[in-house]
């Protein structure tokens, strides 16, 4: 029995060093793609044929025939896209074109095309020319537009591709006498149209020049402007003007709580009853007759962070009168719109968790980013106005009651 006890035991100890072994073996640390030639045959593979060239804005599309070979691996494009930038471009041997892009200007490029074997073997070079199309970064740069706005500069262009550009905003440094990177908008929507603030109301030059992912830089267009004034207006001026089409409020969150500078979250806010219907809203004056520029709005924070009664899509209106008329104001209207005593400042949707994050599982990110306020913007062509009215016309909660922590208005009072 000891004899059958010792041989068993010696089984057993063979057979977890093989697993250990076994381990060892399969479970390498894998460092990436095999970077070993995948065959033996060190045959300089041949060259591509029947090269033909399809040109398009900022780059080409090159399409040829291999040679009649199973060892071909990939074919490789080799091509400098301005005076600074070489690049690479591979294309599988399952495919007969390799696209080539990210060229500076419209001229004529070389571009060198090799077929390589699965042994890393390179075949003779193929020089082929291109004459790409104007890059869409400089289709971009001649629609640019710069004008005054309040405390900064309103920036307009098109991009009627959709294609990824950057948006370079320069301005003179008065520390440095030099014109400085002051803001850089990354964008690939049709219309660009945002403002950039923070500026002194006084004559400043300015450029914007655009760029695209592969590093290529316009020309810049400069102008010489002042910045429109504007400063925050005095809360202390604010009042509450509670017409009958106003939401009914609830839990104590009256309105003067919307401007006593309380955002932690634990302070009260503006609420409307639940069960009211819409619109959600609300009507205050501002205490002096004034160019609205911008609304910064805070959100309630805390585990209310894109969740609940926040308004989601909502709209600014105004009035210019002293006592203007209560009317029932449409859901939906353009900018600009007047109805009764009313006129439409602006149509806005608060921006989405900057984290990505689903609404409702947001993170310490994006409640920061709620405590800090969000400014929407009012078009430097609205007039002069005495009060204002919220239209709340959803909130992230999907609910039938809105809230709201504080509300701050900056603009140019006359």
């Amino acid at each position: 029995m000891k004899k059958i006890n010792k041989y068993a035991a010696n089984i057993g100890l063979c057979t977890q060093l093989l697993i250990f072994v076994c381990l060892l073996t399969t479970c390498k640390k894998n460092e990436g793609y095999n970077t070993e030639p995948v065959s033996t045959d060190k045959t300089k593979p041949g060259i591509v044929t029947n090269v033909k060239v399809n040109n398009y804005h900022g780059g080409a599309h090159i399409t040829y025939s291999l040679p009649n070979s199973e060892n071909i691996l990939y074919v490789l494009a080799k091509y400098n896209i301005n005076d600074k930038t070489a690049r690479e471009t591979k294309s599988s041997y399952y495919s007969d074109t390799v696209t080539v892009e990210g060229f500076a200007t419209n001229k004529p490029y070389d571009v060198t095309l090799y077929t390589v074997s699965r042994a890393s073997v390179i075949s003779d070079p193929v020089t082929v020319t291109v004459n790409p199309d104007v890059p869409y970064y400089k289709l971009v740069s001649p629609t640019v537009e710069i004008t005054t706005d309040f405390g900064g500069v309103n920036i307009k262009a098109l991009n009627l591709y959709k294609k990824d550009v950057g948006v370079i905003l320069i301005a003179m440094d008065n520390a440095t006498r030099a014109l400085e990177v002051n803001d850089q908008h990354y964008t690939n929507t049709d219309t660009i149209n945002y403002s950039v603030r923070g500026f002194p109301a006084e004559q400043r030059k300015f450029g914007v020049y655009i760029t695209d992912k592969f590093g290529n830089i316009s020309d810049t267009t400069l102008v010489d402007i002042a910045p429109l004034f504007e400063t925050q207006l005095d809360k202390t001026k604010f009042s509450v003007y509670r017409k009958p089409s106003d939401s009914e409020i609830a839990y104590g969150w009256d309105l003067p709580y919307m401007w006593d500078n309380k955002i932690d979250g634990y302070s009260n806010g503006w609420h409307t009853a639940p069960g009211t219907g819409k619109p959600m809203q609300c009507t205050f004056g501002i205490g002096v007759t004034a160019q609205i520029s911008r609304v910064k709005i805070f959100e309630r924070p805390l585990e209310y962070a894109f969740f609940h009664g926040n308004p989601k899509n909502f709209s600014w209106w105004a009035s210019s009168v002293d006592s203007p008329a209560d009317v029932v104001l449409p859901q939906s209207a353009p900018v600009g719109t007047v109805v009764g005593d009313w006129i439409n400042l602006g149509n806005y949707r608060y921006p989405n968790p900057p984290s990505g994050l689903q609404p409702g599982f947001t993170n310490a990110a994006d409640e920061k980013f709620v405590q800090a306020g969000v400014d929407f913007l009012v078009p430097s062509s609205a007039p002069a106005v005495k009060y204002l009215r919220l239209l709340v016309h959803d909130t992230w909660g999907r609910g039938d009651a809105a809230h709201l922590m504080e509300v701050t208005v900056y603009g140019k009072p006359q």
